[in-house]
């Protein structure tokens, strides 16, 4: 009896410390890499491999590197013969892009498509297996090639389809990725159900373009960000609600389908599906060029964190291993990527563009992710907690980058600091001589001082603080002395 009294307070305790126990045990299954998981041929999500940087790993290395996040697939945006070479053997499915800048050549001759192919494809088959053929990049979105390249998109894909058949090359699919601005009212279509093609390419692009695709059963490649239209939407759509987050009590009605969404990728996957029945197409399948959420960005960017990106990057693979579809096309499966294997140093515009990937430069993950879905979202170690998911309120300066003043390339800096004081009125006459920023008379600083008055005077037009990698935000006052630098608020 007094055995049993003496036990009675203990089991509690002995089961807290057995469910403690399991969970370490779980969490340490999953330790062994990052990324545990996916080795097996098509598993996982697929990858943008995007490779505009100066210091990230080698191919060979790289395409370990997406095996051990569990990618079942791969995107590139060339066809680069090391890349390709790298592929070989590994049994991932490949998608290989067709510049933008060679779409019209291809379009107007059979015989440049068809070099092409002989150039560019057949020398990796089979060994690397392509499977996607992508005929150039968001196209739709560049005004500047309107009458030159849009109305070329399908007949290049023509006659790139028609060379494939010819050399007996029948596996691989011809698409081409569209970002969401395709439609009238771009990323955030709200209701779905009232989703249109733009006036300027339904008829002319569109319609051959969805005819082409339901002909030969290949599929509508969308770029679809949740992130920006919560960045962009003052409070409209709720952050979990972008994230895709499983517990999110936020839903959205579609008041034309009566369809509830969960999610904000549902309804932006729906809106294309919406678009496309309204040209009588509505059958072409769909498929995920690109997605993900930014680990990092400027002081102004909102909510750039590896806390989201990694909540927002395993919640996807979670959903899509379980094939759940959407509330339009329920069960429909389908190719997605994820933006991107790396941060790429070298990306031109805001912070976010160079912060999107699954791994550092030097080949060390970003935050673990399992691409397979199949790690339980509860076996994570714990994240960073978000420090940007409100607007920052202070001010905000441009200055040369921590790193270029390291290593000061002074014809680079030259070259910037030029560029910028022949834009703006007045930029630089504080650094002239006798000027109140003139001293200390160095590349460095004045370069600091330039950027900073050009970013100031034209940020609200859309100027970044980035100058080909030289210049990075900071919320320290450079001011010194008698020169002060102006400053915003973010």
């Amino acid at each position: 009896m007094v055995a049993s009294m003496a036990a009675s307070p203990l089991r509690p305790l002995l089961l807290l410390l057995l469910a403690a126990l399991a969970c370490h045990a779980a969490d340490a299954s999953w330790s062994g890499s990052p990324f545990r998981h996916g080795h097996g041929r098509g598993r996982g999500l697929g990858v943008n491999y995007g490779r505009v940087a100066d210091d990230i790993p080698a191919p060979r290395r790289s395409v370990q590197l997406l095996r051990a996040a569990g990618a079942g697939s791969v995107k590139i945006y060339d066809a680069n013969p090391a890349v390709l070479r790298a592929l070989a053997g590994t049994g991932m499915a490949v998608s290989i892009m067709v510049p933008n800048q060679i779409i019209p050549d291809l379009a107007a001759s059979y015989a440049a498509a068809d070099r092409w192919v002989a150039a560019n494809l057949l020398p990796y088959l089979p060994r690397t297996r392509v499977k996607y053929l992508l005929v150039g990049n968001e196209v739709l979105s560049d005004g500047s090639i309107a009458a030159s390249t849009w109305t070329r998109i399908v007949p290049a894909m023509e006659n790139l389809h028609r060379s494939l058949r010819a050399r007996r090359v029948s596996r691989v699919k011809l698409g081409t990725t569209l970002a969401m601005d395709a439609l009238v009212t771009g990323a955030f279509p709200r209701p779905p159900s009232a989703a249109a093609f733009r006036p300027d390419i339904a008829e002319q692009v569109m319609r051959p373009l969805l005819r082409f695709l339901e002909g030969t059963n290949s599929y509508y490649f969308v770029d679809a960000y949740t992130y920006f239209v919560w960045a962009g939407s003052n409070g409209t759509v709720p952050l979990d609600y972008a994230l895709l987050q499983p517990a999110t009590r936020a839903r959205y009605v579609d008041p034309g389908t009566g369809l509830t969404y969960t999610n904000l990728l549902d309804e932006m996957l729906d809106a294309v599906g919406a678009a496309m029945s309204k040209l009588g197409h509505g059958g072409v399948r769909i498929a995920i060029a690109e997605t993900g959420w930014p680990n990092g960005g400027d002081y102004d960017q909102i909510g750039a964190n590896v806390r989201n990106a990694a909540l927002y990057n395993r919640n996807l693979a979670a959903r899509m291993a379980r094939n759940p579809g959407t509330p339009a096309r329920p069960g429909a499966r389908m190719p997605v990527f994820v933006f991107s294997l790396y941060n790429e140093n070298l990306k031109p515009g805001p912070g976010t563009e160079r912060h999107w990937g699954l791994y550092y430069a030097n080949g060390t993950a970003v935050y673990p992710v399992d691409l397979t879905g199949r790690r339980p979202l509860w076996a994570y170690p714990p994240l960073p907690a978000p420090e940007n998911d409100t607007p920052y309120k202070g001010p905000i300066w441009c200055v040369l980058a921590a790193h270029a003043s390291r290593k000061l390339n002074e014809t680079a800096v030259g070259d910037a600091l030029t560029y910028a004081c022949g834009q703006g009125n007045g930029t630089c006459d504080a650094i002239q001589p006798g000027g109140e920023c003139f001293q200390p008379n160095t590349g460095a600083a004045h370069a600091s001082y330039a950027f900073n008055s050009y970013w100031q005077q034209f940020r609200k037009t859309g100027a970044t603080c980035y100058f080909n990698n030289l210049a990075e935000q900071t919320i320290k006052d450079p001011s010194h002395g008698s020169c002060k630098f102006s400053s915003s608020l973010g």
